[in-house]
């Protein structure tokens, strides 16, 4: 059996790839019948692009309000450009934070360049621990707000294919 797909099935599978992957047992089986290929052709070409550095990671997208964590905050900050790569670091690794990621700032309405993403249930444990991990990483001096969430609209993953549905 060839193991590599032609250009055709490879970007179908790319379109079908960036609408999720079916919640079945194999999915990878599955996208293989609606591609009329073999399931060891999809994992093949898979880890091709894997290799190929075109995926970095496969991840799911949790609906954090179904699963009761409805005080969703967004902690951003105004870091010194010298220390935000040590500053982002140290917030991403703390297991509070779900998300840490470095934005360009948007002067002069918008200063803040570091954003960390909170999830809980109580609005008061989230300020609690927003709270500690300033007094603990020594960034309490810092100019911040803190964004609570107020609707949740659908997460979906990047669309890279051309031609992939805007909506999966």
């Amino acid at each position: 059996m060839n193991t590599t797909l032609d250009s055709g099935r490879a970007l179908a599978l790319r379109r079908l790839l960036e609408t999720g992957l079916p919640l079945q047992a194999r999915p990878y089986q599955a996208l293989a019948r609606q591609i009329d290929a073999e399931e060891a052709q999809v994992l093949a070409q898979v880890e091709l692009w894997q290799d190929q550095g075109l995926f970095r990671r496969l991840g799911l997208v949790l609906n954090h309000r179904a699963l009761g964590f409805t005080a969703n905050a967004m902690l951003v900050l105004d870091v010194p450009d010298a220390l935000i790569d040590e500053v982002g670091q140290r917030l991403g690794s703390e297991p509070a934070v779900s998300l840490c990621y470095q934005r360009p700032r948007r002067l002069p309405q918008w200063r803040y360049n570091l954003f960390c993403m909170i999830h809980g249930r109580q609005r008061q444990r989230v300020e609690a621990q927003i709270r500690d991990l300033l007094e603990r990483h020594l960034l309490s001096d810092l100019p911040r707000e803190v964004l609570f969430s107020t609707q949740a609209f659908k997460q979906c993953g990047g669309r890279f294919a051309p031609g992939a549905p805007a909506h999966g």
